[in-house]
């Protein structure tokens, strides 16, 4: 089998990298699976995520137990460092799941037409 050119992140958890997870196995596109809680991702890759949706805001979850457990004073960070900080201590911040195709094309969240599009796959 060739090596899986889309990576998808996530958590193992997720029910929805669990959808993205199956979505991509019926549609027979070969894939690896990250679980960023257990392996974390790199400064460098995290702010190439970001620069790459238009911020930092498009890359965090703000709907979730995370965000909303934390003191306000973090959830305004001011810095690249401090946004980093951040995702390094809570991991499932991170909107999810997280693909990246063979081109570097990064996009969050999962919906059957937008993978649909992403993928030109005409079900």
């Amino acid at each position: 089998m060739s090596t899986p050119t889309t990576t998808l992140y996530g958590l193992a958890a997720c029910d929805t990298c669990r959808k993205a997870r199956l979505w991509l196995d019926r549609s027979g596109i070969a894939h690896a699976f990250v679980d960023y809680r257990e392996q974390r991702q790199s400064p460098e890759t995290l702010k190439g995520w970001a620069a790459q949706l238009g911020g930092w805001d498009r890359l965090i979850n703000k709907a979730g137990t995370t965000w909303r457990q934390l003191p306000d004073a973090r959830k305004a960070p001011g810095s690249d460092p401090e946004w980093l900080l951040l995702l390094k201590e809570h991991p499932a911040l991170i909107k999810r799941p997280v693909l990246v195709t063979a081109d570097g094309v990064v996009s969050v969240g999962f919906t059957d037409n937008a993978y649909k599009a992403r993928f030109g796959v005409k079900k």
